[in-house]
């Protein structure tokens, strides 16, 4: 299996799209942020942190086998602006399941942008991929990125207590899901999180 998403991935204000050299100082914008790291498996991203990743591991565009994971940049249509990304991974064959992830510039934040965009990724997951199963994993204490996997329609599964070391602290998961026919349903009424 080699699948590619077609790109641009369109949605009504925003461009899903991988990531380009271009793109390094929007990124850095909003990955530089202590704020915006706190709850994410990165730190503080620089310049040449961040064209590391665009040339590394951002690089991938397609889907080969499990495991394979694409992050993209969405895209402010109107000026052009990467304010987040949003990475969609293909977790497992035999289980049809992937995991979807988000990261967005706060000072876009309360404009449906991240909503829109994780709507799209799971368009990708879903429709591209035709995935059976869709989770996102967050740090417990994230409320922002718990409100927004509620308003994509996914449920709150799990709460894991303490099952990681993160950043030099025991920290709590919470984990959401969502089915293909759950998603079926949601993806007929257009971007209800997007409202």
């Amino acid at each position: 299996m080699n699948l590619a998403p077609v790109y641009p991935i369109r949605s009504a204000r925003l461009l899903l799209r991988p990531l380009k050299d271009t793109d390094v100082d929007d990124l850095v914008e909003y990955r530089s942020i202590p704020e915006v790291c706190q709850y994410v498996p990165f730190e503080p991203q620089g310049i040449e942190d961040v064209l590391a990743r665009i040339n590394g591991v951002w690089r991938q565009e397609t889907f080969a086998r499990e495991g394979d994971s694409i992050t993209l940049g969405a895209e402010l249509t109107e000026s052009g602006k990467v304010i987040g990304d949003v990475m969609v991974r293909w977790l497992s064959a035999e289980h049809s399941c992937g995991e979807i992830g988000y990261v967005f510039s706060p000072a876009f934040s309360g404009r449906g942008y991240a909503a829109e965009a994780a709507h799209a990724g799971l368009h990708v997951a879903f429709d591209d991929l035709g995935l059976h199963r869709v989770i996102a994993r967050l740090d417990a204490r994230n409320a922002a990125s718990a409100r927004l996997a509620s308003r994509l329609g996914m449920r709150q599964e799990a709460h894991l207590r303490e099952n990681e070391w993160f950043k030099g602290e025991w920290t709590d998961e919470i984990d959401f899901g969502m089915l293909a026919q759950e998603w079926s349903s949601r993806k007929l009424t257009g971007c209800p999180a997007c409202d």
